[in-house]
């Protein structure tokens, strides 16, 4: 077998389902849950000092009332945006569809979100690269689902060619009025499955996605979601580290044009 169909074959491992009756029984393995070690965080800590950004209320939205068969059938990778800037209402309400928050377990071991998790645990953080949202200020954001807010992470922002740089070369990323970056903490997950974690972490990843794709057909905007991309740069970009947080997938935003 050639190096190549090695490394296929390692990869395609992850596909698959845990072989239960394969996990050893010894107190290594076991997870953090199940030795007694506390949660981690629902949610990545904050400066309770910080200056939230405030979103429009759930309870208060205007937009985003159209049949989910029509989202469905109109559900498309779009990769030409124009000009015109998303509302506050509109992030607002694409940002509750992806992390909503229903429920907070008052032992903070899981949450009840617009998407599922396995044991609730919602590995993944959204970031968003804001470019044209009336009322706020270009930079990277992250978005506080647990609050319904946004903290601001850095006010610089790469211009259009830079950010194309970080993404191979995707020019529609450039034309978009938000980019949603989702970072994950793995032990988020691995807290409560040890190291059968990742498929379920990846899985998580599409269901998030897959909820902003019918959000933006619900406003009048589009999305493509873009897995190519630089490690190293985006987590710089959004400032994680890249062992306990790392980007794991991207979806630039904007309004387009319906034919």
């Amino acid at each position: 077998m050639t190096r190549y169909a090695e490394m296929i074959k390692e990869r395609r491992e992850l596909l698959k389902a845990h072989d239960y009756e394969a996990i050893p029984q010894e107190e290594w393995w076991k997870p953090d849950q199940i030795k007694g070690v506390d949660p981690p965080p629902l949610e990545k800590p904050f400066s309770k000092d910080a200056d939230l950004i405030d979103l429009v209320d759930p309870n208060d939205f205007k937009v985003g009332c159209i049949p989910l068969i029509d989202a469905i059938k109109n559900r498309a990778s779009q990769r030409a945006f124009t000009d015109e800037p998303l509302t506050l209402e509109e992030l607002s309400f694409l940002l509750w569809s992806i992390q909503g928050v229903r429920e907070v377990d008052k032992n903070k071991v899981w949450t009840k979100r617009a998407v599922p998790s396995g044991g609730g645990r919602q590995p993944f953080e959204t970031y968003l690269l804001i470019n044209l949202i009336d009322g706020l200020k270009r930079g990277v954001y992250r978005y506080l689902p647990i609050e319904h807010k946004l903290i601001l992470v850095t006010e610089t922002l790469p211009e259009a060619d830079d950010l194309m740089g970080r993404v191979w070369y995707q020019k529609f990323i450039g034309k978009s009025a938000v980019v949603f970056v989702w970072a994950a903490i793995p032990y988020k997950t691995e807290w409560r499955y040890s190291f059968i974690s990742y498929k379920d972490i990846l899985i998580e990843a599409g269901h998030i996605c897959q909820n902003l794709y019918l959000a933006c057909e619900a406003i009048g905007a589009g999305t493509c979601a873009i897995a190519a991309y630089e490690q190293k740069a985006m987590d710089e970009l959004i400032q994680v580290d890249g062992e306990n947080e790392m980007t794991v997938y991207i979806s630039p935003v904007g309004k387009i044009e319906r034919k």
